[in-house]
């Protein structure tokens, strides 16, 4: 039974290895041919606005069924308002079952709270979808944020919706935060502050160097012995007996040699 957990762990990053290199894998491959036939017919998409019935539908998630989301060559999450962004998510059925994948949506929400929704995004609709039992598939999604809102972060929560024996499911693919930025725009706002804040940092820790230095070397000066003669004195107790008896001695004998 381990042994079997492990293949199946083994299996699964290997799937998402291979998600990872090649964005246009569709499907792996099936133990036989009629599952290769129905795995490739994940390419035959409709994009559509006004799906309410996906949209609105909210449904349990099936036992067996595994997703994963990737960025492809975006792994900050950096989104920019107004133009396409593109994620793909992997599914795997390990269920008894053939499924038919019929949509996947997604929203934008506060990132402070979920109630508060900013926007809702395109509902993707897939006229061919078919994912056999032990049949691993990625679905890309493509979407645009509204090119009017603010730069910042935001929570971005997706959902592919399936269906088992005509039963409607869903899974959460991605529930996490995502970065809207300016077209055109390198670097993110929170980038730059990371960037200026870690060089505030440096200039007060060479600060604090130069000023340790500083000190040190001052009671270095301090310490310093003076040579009166023959005779080394400590240059405080100098200064402590200054106008005294025995500075005056001190100076006749002085003249006296």
């Amino acid at each position: 039974m381990a042994l079997i957990n492990n293949f199946s762990t083994f299996s699964f990053l290997l799937f998402l290895f291979l998600l990872l290199a090649s964005p246009l894998l569709q499907v792996a491959r099936c133990q036989s041919d009629e599952a290769v036939e129905n795995a490739g017919e994940v390419s035959d998409i409709g994009i559509v606005d006004d799906a309410q019935e996906f949209a609105d539908g909210s449904f349990l998630s099936a036992p067996g069924i595994d997703t994963v989301v990737v960025f492809p060559k975006n792994n900050a999450k950096l989104v920019k308002g107004g133009e396409e962004a593109e994620l793909l998510v992997g599914l795997k059925n390990d269920g008894q079952s053939s499924l038919k994948v019929v949509a996947i949506k997604a929203s934008l929400h506060l990132p402070f709270d979920h109630q508060l929704l900013v926007q809702n995004l395109t509902v993707q609709v897939f006229n061919k979808g078919s994912v056999p039992s032990s049949v691993q598939a990625s679905f890309p999604y493509i979407f645009t944020v509204s090119k009017f809102l603010q730069p910042g972060p935001f929570d971005l929560v997706g959902t592919i919706v399936y269906e088992i024996d005509q039963h409607p499911y869903q899974n959460t693919f991605y529930n996490g935060t995502i970065e809207v930025v300016e077209p055109g725009v390198l670097f993110s706002m929170e980038s730059v502050f990371l960037f200026t804040l870690g060089i505030a940092l440096l200039v007060l820790l060479g600060l604090w160097i130069n000023g340790q230095i500083q000190n040190l070397s001052k009671k270095t000066k301090r310490s310093t012995k003076v040579e009166v003669g023959t005779k080394t004195t400590d240059a405080s107790m100098d200064e402590w007996l200054q106008g005294t008896a025995y500075t005056q001695s001190t100076s006749s004998k002085s003249k006296k040699k």
